[in-house]
């Protein structure tokens, strides 16, 4: 599964983005830092939103995608 593009981008803004691959699947997994208070997603179709206190980023899943949730201020995709 492979880190949506503007996933990509987010790293330069102190997040940090790991894809995991697993024998049974890959989990992408960004991790907003201390700096950002809350994270929540929410999914419309095929496309994910993410709102990070003021700021808000949307992205194409990737079609392996499963699932997506938002905890402790990491975004978790999971095939």
């Amino acid at each position: 599964m492979k880190v949506p593009n503007s996933l990509r981008t987010v790293d330069s803004e102190a997040a940090i983005v790991r894809t995991v691959e697993y024998d049974d699947g890959t989990v992408i997994a960004v991790d907003f830092g201390t700096a950002v208070a809350d994270v929540s997603v929410d999914t419309v179709g095929s496309t994910a939103i993410v709102v990070t206190g003021g700021d808000q980023l949307e992205f194409e899943l990737p079609p392996e995608a499963s699932d997506v949730t938002a905890r402790n201020g990491v975004l978790t995709i999971t095939e």
